[in-house]
């Protein structure tokens, strides 16, 4: 093995072909996608040079401004709830299913799997107001309460995304975090419960600080994920009513191929990819803070 590795030849057969895909089918169209915030225009009508005016055009852009902020709500909400509910069930499987958890484990992972399209007019159903009310309006009608038009507003609409979105991917997460929990020593755990260590001390001391990693693994994951959400919302509310629930990725879509701007669709693109960026960096960085503090 040291021989194979110490061979440039060698080396440049074996990650040769895996660099090239990788090289054609990401870093080309990356540096491709950065050339198009130069200029303006489409295919059809031709691209004209437009220096820095793309990145001009976002900082005085108001609708640019709505998207981002309905994207950073949405990501920062979605993520807590993904994460939050996954761990809940993570726990759940390990500390209290221990016979059941593989059944359960497969109940909840279920949504994960299922199309998109079908998911969102599931939820459409659930909480429509015409013709006829839903399931959730339903409900509120049999307590005294009036039905709720949840998608004509873009408050509540955001909420039923939301809603959409959690009990989508939280199987998911349930299942990655179970992976991390189930490496924990058992002795670890049996020696916190002979010192007297109650459910709540167990995990705050014992269980959560061991999972850490991945955790913060599941945190990036879900952060990354939901900056760049676009087919969930697609189906659901398609950004309305009117551009209230317009995340950043629609807003691109929208500019590139219904309003024929590649130029400033790109330049929407590169803000998304600066922001991912910024955000993983920032969590790498504080949770490496946080373990050398403690």
């Amino acid at each position: 093995m040291n021989r194979v590795l110490g061979d440039r030849k060698a080396i440049a057969i074996l990650l040769g072909p895996a660099l090239l895909v990788y090289t054609a089918v990401m870093l080309v169209p990356i540096f491709w996608s950065l050339g198009y915030t130069f200029f303006t225009g489409n295919v059809l009508e031709g691209y004209r040079p437009n220096g820095l005016g793309n990145f001009q055009h976002l900082l005085e852009d108001r609708d640019i401004r709505s998207a981002l902020w309905f994207t950073l709500k949405y990501a920062v909400t979605v993520t807590v709830g993904q994460v939050f509910f996954g761990y809940l069930l993570a726990l759940v499987y390990v500390f209290g299913l221990r016979r059941y958890s593989g059944l359960v484990r497969t109940l909840v992972f279920f949504p994960v799997v299922l199309p998109t399209v079908a998911v969102a007019q599931l939820f459409q159903k659930m909480f429509e107001i015409a013709p006829q009310n839903g399931l959730v309006n339903a409900g509120l009608n049999g307590l005294g309460i009036e039905s709720v038009d949840w998608f004509g507003s873009g408050s509540t609409a955001f909420w039923v995304i939301i809603a959409m979105d959690i009990w989508r991917s939280m199987g998911f997460y349930a299942v990655l975090l179970y992976a991390g929990l189930v490496d924990i020593p058992d002795d670890i755990v049996e020696s916190a419960r002979l010192d007297g260590a109650g459910t709540w001390r167990l995990v705050r001391h014992i269980v959560l600080p061991l999972s850490l990693p991945v955790l913060i693994s599941s945190i990036i994951f879900s952060i990354n994920g939901t900056l760049k959400v676009f087919d969930s919302i697609l189906a659901l509310t398609n950004g309305g009513p009117g551009s209230e629930t317009t995340p950043l990725t629609i807003y691109m879509f929208q500019t590139a191929f219904t309003y024929g701007d590649y130029g400033y669709g790109a330049a929407i693109a590169s803000l998304l990819t600066v922001m991912c960026l910024i955000v993983t960096l920032f969590i790498f960085r504080s949770s490496r803070r946080d373990q050398t503090e403690a």
